[in-house]
């Protein structure tokens, strides 16, 4: 809608400083709460290409925001990609530069990420148990992963965060395994909400949500909570723990929303700029790169623009049928 000096805000006056970059949707797994077995992916033709990839996050930086994250599918296998890390860690203005990965690439990737800029990554981990794990994610090897995770530790990033999704009856049994996995390796822990994107055959929705005041309930007895006003920049809520150094978070977009404080937009591997997750609401900014290649105020007024589009908050819903069908490894990670 408008940008005061460096400062990206929507209509709602929420200033925009963290932009998600989908850089494939694409995936070496397929987890029951994110894709199907069998997936449709965007035509290679249609991606951007890493030199758009970082035209766009450079028109972003100029505008304010100082907050990138690279994302999928996952990010680690695309081609070049370590490439494109690179030139982005070197753009004046960037104040932080994070990567979201299901790990089974970190065990070789984890140094050159490190000497490339990257300061913070998050690791997808939704079992300790090996049969289970492969079950979650249909191709997934969990010592592979584990793997990941010593490597990135012994680089030694700032934060290291693992990401679980927990599903009734699936996983549910192993919150307290995984806190504890967490202080044991002095990593910070986020549960998140399974969202609705794209239609799952797996198991329901409805039946297997796991609220966030839930999962809080049942870690409390075990390691009492202490909330937290700390923020990563991000949507999840922390907690410390008096006995650890770690940070436990909830992210919750289903009950506990969190859209009045949201500062992020997405960019997809097609490249639309998708304004908020929970919505369709979105700007083709691969066009505009193509369209005038050598013409960054245009691309920057176009961002401008898309400010306008960002809704005030998603509404999903468990009890219907997917409102987006977009699945959420298009939707970036």
């Amino acid at each position: 809608m408008e940008h005061s000096g460096t400062e990206l805000r929507d209509r709602f006056g929420r200033r925009i400083s963290y932009l998600r970059i989908s850089v494939t949707d694409r995936c070496d797994f397929r987890c029951v709460y994110c894709m199907a077995e069998k997936m449709r992916f965007i035509p290679r033709k249609e991606l951007l290409s890493l030199e758009e990839l970082h035209t766009i996050a450079a028109a972003f930086i100029s505008l304010g925001v100082r907050k990138l994250r690279l994302t999928g599918g996952e990010p680690l296998i695309r081609r070049g990609v370590l490439g494109l890390v690179h030139q982005l860690g070197q753009l004046p203005g960037l104040g932080e530069l994070t990567l979201t990965t299901n790990g089974s690439h970190l065990e070789k990737y984890a140094t050159e990420l490190h000497a490339a800029g990257v300061r913070r990554i998050n690791i997808s981990l939704d079992s300790l148990r090996e049969e289970r794990f492969r079950e979650l994610t249909r191709h997934g090897d969990l010592q592979t992963v584990l793997r990941g995770v010593d490597a990135a530790q012994a680089v030694g990033f700032e934060r290291i965060k693992l990401n679980c999704v927990i599903l009734r009856e699936r996983n549910d049994d192993e919150v307290l395994a995984l806190v504890a996995f967490a202080r044991d390796r002095g990593l910070d822990i986020s549960f998140i909400e399974a969202m609705p994107l794209g239609t799952i055959i797996e198991h329901d929705r409805n039946r297997s949500f796991c609220s966030s005041a839930e999962l809080r309930s049942r870690i409390e007895p075990r390691y009492p909570l202490i909330s937290s006003t700390e923020s990563s920049g991000g949507p999840a809520r922390y907690y410390r723990m008096a006995d650890s150094k770690i940070r436990i978070g909830f992210i919750s977009p289903h009950s506990e929303n969190f859209c009045a404080s949201c500062n992020r937009v997405r960019l997809l591997p097609n490249g639309r700029l998708l304004l908020c997750l929970g919505h369709e609401h979105s700007v083709d900014l691969r066009a505009v790169v193509r369209r005038h290649p050598a013409d960054p105020e245009r691309l920057r007024e176009a961002i401008c623009a898309a400010m306008a589009l960002k809704p005030e908050r998603h509404e999903f819903r468990l009890d219907e049928a997917p409102q987006l069908l977009r699945f959420m490894n298009a939707s970036g990670g």
